[in-house]
């Protein structure tokens, strides 16, 4: 089974309207999509925005339907000059840019785990490589497979971007796709991230974002449904 979360309703309605045995249940207050799309076995949910609202729905999945594969699908905002809106991103690794312990003198982004510290956040090489392979035939598109850094912080200011980019070599931030992997690497469940780019380096204010998420969200879709056919 190939798990699906989503940020944003309109990814998931997208997705339901090719499902086939669709079943519905709620976990948590939150509504969790089940079926087949072109005989392969998936199940969706729209997580809501932020890192404790991802994690929390990518456990509840993971708990209650067993995924084999886990994909965070959404959009992002660019923190390089090489991203422009519309281009899509897929993890090579994640960061979380907002966990800040260097008071206790960690350097910025160190996750403390009971067994271990790191900052990047792993995702599953073959996974990403399908997903980068499905967005490849997806016109008008540059795809690049980079870091991706999370944060509860809508980032709208140039310096900050610039910030991120300096200290984490990320090339896109957003709020979910972080703990996402995060909650997949402690449960050992391959897992890839794909964010679409709704606002770019220099042009990012949340009017940008509103603007443009409906065409970040139809190309995340197609890149999914291509996903769905190499797998």
């Amino acid at each position: 089974m190939i798990g699906i979360i989503c940020a944003l309703s309109i990814e998931v309605e997208e997705l339901t309207k090719l499902l086939s045995n669709k079943e519905e249940n709620t976990y948590a207050k939150m509504k969790y999509i089940s079926g087949t799309i072109n005989g392969k076995e998936v199940v969706m949910t729209e997580c809501g925005i932020g890192k404790v609202n991802a994690a929390m729905s990518t456990q509840v999945m993971i708990d209650h339907y067993s995924p084999d594969v886990i994909i965070n699908s959404g959009i992002a905002g660019s923190v390089s000059r090489e991203l422009k809106i519309g281009d899509i991103v897929i993890s090579k690794d994640c960061v979380q840019h907002d966990f800040d312990g260097t008071q206790m003198g960690d350097p910025k982004g160190l996750i403390q785990y009971n067994d271990e510290t790191r900052i990047d956040i792993p995702v599953n090489a073959d996974v990403a490589q399908k997903l980068f392979e499905a967005c490849r035939d997806i016109e008008n598109t540059n795809v690049m497979l980079a870091r991706i850094a999370t944060g509860d912080i809508f980032v709208a200011e140039k310096a900050m971007r610039q910030s991120i980019a300096d200290e984490f070599s990320a090339v896109a931030c957003e709020m979910e796709g972080g703990a996402v992997a995060q909650v997949c690497y402690r449960n050992e469940v391959p897992c890839a991230v794909l964010r679409c780019i709704s606002d770019d380096f220099d042009e990012n204010d949340f009017m940008d974002f509103m603007e443009f998420r409906f065409l970040a969200a139809d190309k995340s879709m197609v890149a999914i449904k291509n996903f769905l056919q190499l797998v």
